[in-house]
């Protein structure tokens, strides 16, 4: 009797399974996993069981269900018409979950419910549709702020705020806005008169096509459809003079706020003050190079890391314990100046209204911060400021390890620069940019928080805010997880 070879034993021991496909050859056997997609279940499923036990979205559920007070948010449908909404538990679970792992399209969030196991988790397995997403975005923006705050206050119950260092700065928001869709004021006036010629000799060819088709075709036709052409051209007129007024009227703004500056300065009456604004706003002509976007006209050409866009400046103050937001807002103007005291209120007002008593034991502001004024103001604050002030005057000297007593002379800007130059100056100040930069840097790239996708002031402020709370929600959601991972 012969042995049969190598390749005679591989085939002869393979087998079959009932549908037919090869399974592993004796001697060589390897078991796997079932897997039959068409397997039926014998008992109905638990949404539960299809997320893992310490899946970061269950923490969201868990937050939204027991740490955040939504009565604000179902006290605005107590009038609300027309079918049953959505939960708003639901709703809002899943847009903090979107906005924490970058999701902030509601066309995306609709599709990660019926895709995304997580989404469908929150979702209890519902699937709502982007228009009810976005709806409900956009109506609740007010009260975001509130959940800022309840956000804040659980965490500093958790130990991760501790007002030590607190770091103040700015980034620029991509708005939803092109570049493209966009004209300057030299070239709005131009292209509004060849616009109207156009629309006029447009509306001249429909009313001769009508009168042809009353002839052709009786009277009785309506006829006051306007041709697509005409329809689109009148809505870029009207946005066209509408981008201008709003142009010129900012011209008018600024030189009436710089000519009560220098009234006031010379220390006028109050009627004088008014009379030098009034004539300034009325002489002034806007710059042929300012811009105004039609997609987002409350967005502003400003200057980002990948070139000029039309952005917004979001602003927040940042704790150094573990980088917890304690204040957010958002501006239409590029420089960061103007934001130092507003930003420091706002701080202020969100302790309080979350319970946290004190106050930081400095504040850090890069040198985007410094002005004369706001140095003057530094001076009597509540709080201690450290600003960077950049380069001195060549009248301004100050020593570069100073010790003694502050010349009684010096100038507000001499006094901060000589505190930044001391040993502790220099160790507080060497924080601020590891403090703050890592909180901007986590919300682009983990949140996408860098380009908007809320048109005008308000919808920028509030999706801002959306953004922060989230941050501040992952930050909690890891302290828990540390927390009982160590138990």
């Amino acid at each position: 009797m012969t042995t049969p070879g190598a390749s005679d034993q591989l085939f002869a021991a393979d087998e079959t399974d009932p549908k037919g496909r090869a399974t592993a050859p004796a001697g060589r056997a390897r078991t796997f996993r079932p897997y039959d997609p068409s397997q039926q279940f014998l008992l109905p499923p638990s949404i539960d069981d299809w997320l893992a036990e310490d899946h970061p979205s269950r923490f969201v559920a868990e937050a939204v269900d027991e740490l955040l007070d939504l009565a604000p948010i179902y006290a605005s449908y107590e009038s609300f018409d027309g079918a049953p909404p959505y939960d708003p538990t639901m709703m809002l679970k899943l847009l903090l979950w979107g906005y924490s792992c970058g999701v902030t399209s509601s066309r995306e969030m609709e599709r990660r419910c019926g895709t995304d196991v997580a989404f469908r988790y929150l979702c209890a397995n519902q699937a709502p549709d982007y228009r009810s997403i976005a709806r409900f975005r956009r109506r609740h923006l007010g009260a975001l702020e509130d959940l800022f705050v309840q956000v804040l206050a659980c965490c500093a119950e958790a130990g991760l705020v501790k007002l030590g260092r607190v770091a103040l700065d700015g980034t620029k928001l991509r708005a939803s806005a092109s570049r493209h869709k966009a004209m300057s004021y030299d070239r709005l006036s131009p292209r509004i008169d060849e616009l109207e010629a156009e629309v006029k000799d447009l509306l001249a060819e429909a009313e001769a096509a009508d009168r042809t088709e009353d002839e052709a075709f009786g009277a009785d036709r309506r006829g006051d459809e306007l041709p697509a052409e005409l329809a689109r051209r009148q809505t870029r007129l009207q946005k066209m003079r509408a981008a201008k007024e709003a142009i010129e009227a900012d011209a008018k703004e600024k030189a009436a706020a710089r000519a009560r500056a220098k009234a006031e300065k010379e220390a006028r009456s109050d009627d004088e003050v008014q009379e030098a604004a009034a004539a300034a706003a009325k002489k002034a002509t806007p710059d042929k190079a300012a811009q105004r976007s039609f997609t987002d006209p409350e967005s502003r050409m400003m200057k980002t890391n990948d070139g000029f866009h039309y952005a917004y400046n979001g602003q927040a103050v940042v704790d150094e314990e573990a980088q917890v937001i304690l204040a957010v807002s958002l501006t239409q103007a590029a420089g960061d100046v103007g934001q130092l005291f507003s930003m420091a209120d706002r701080m202020a007002d969100n302790l309080a209204a979350a319970d946290i008593e004190g106050n930081p034991d400095v504040m850090l502001a890069d040198a985007g911060y410094c002005s004369d004024d706001n140095l003057k103001r530094a001076d009597g604050s509540e709080h201690d400021w450290l600003i960077a002030t950049g380069r001195l005057k060549h009248h301004e000297r100050v020593p570069g390890a100073p010790r003694g007593r502050i010349p009684k002379d010096a100038t507000p800007r001499e006094r901060m620069a000589r505190r930044l130059r001391t040993k502790k100056g220099r160790t507080d100040y060497t924080h601020r940019k590891a403090i703050v930069e890592p909180a901007f840097g986590q919300m682009k790239v983990r949140q996408h928080a860098g380009h908007l996708r809320l048109r005008g002031l308000a919808g920028a402020i509030g999706e801002w805010t959306l953004h922060a709370t989230c941050h501040n929600l992952r930050k909690l959601g890891k302290r828990r997880a540390a927390t009982a991972a160590m138990a």
